[in-house]
């Protein structure tokens, strides 16, 4: 059961990443890269250099959930960021855009109406 949802925040790094890796690699890199916890309720994602291969590694009450997707044809489209920026914040709608394989570089967001901040 894939229990991500609109109310999770996303956290994209954008650099390749070793998919050998699982728990406590991925954690690693999100306290040593992004200055950041693997426990705070982001769910972090990794893509690998070849961009046919995604994790998403986010912790629920009582331990950590990887989600892996492997493509057998295609590759994954990024948005388009900062090369100098170690990862960039997604939505869920741009999440599952990425992993279903839609370009999210040219789609133009209707206006919706937003609770203010």
């Amino acid at each position: 059961m894939f229990g991500l949802g609109i109310s999770h925040r996303y956290h994209l790094y954008s650099h390749p990443t070793d998919m050998r890796k699982s728990f406590d690699g991925l954690a690693g890199i999100i306290q040593k890269e992004l200055n950041g916890s693997a426990l705070d309720g982001t769910a972090y994602i990794f893509i690998n250099k070849s961009r046919d291969k995604v994790k998403i590694l986010h912790w629920e009450d009582g331990g950590f959930v990887l989600y892996y997707k492997r493509l057998e044809s295609g590759r994954f489209e990024l948005p388009v960021y900062d090369a100098s920026v170690m990862g960039i914040t997604l939505s869920y709608s741009q999440l599952v855009l990425l992993i279903d394989g839609i370009s999210i570089s040219h789609i133009r967001r209707k206006k919706r109406y937003q609770i203010p901040a």
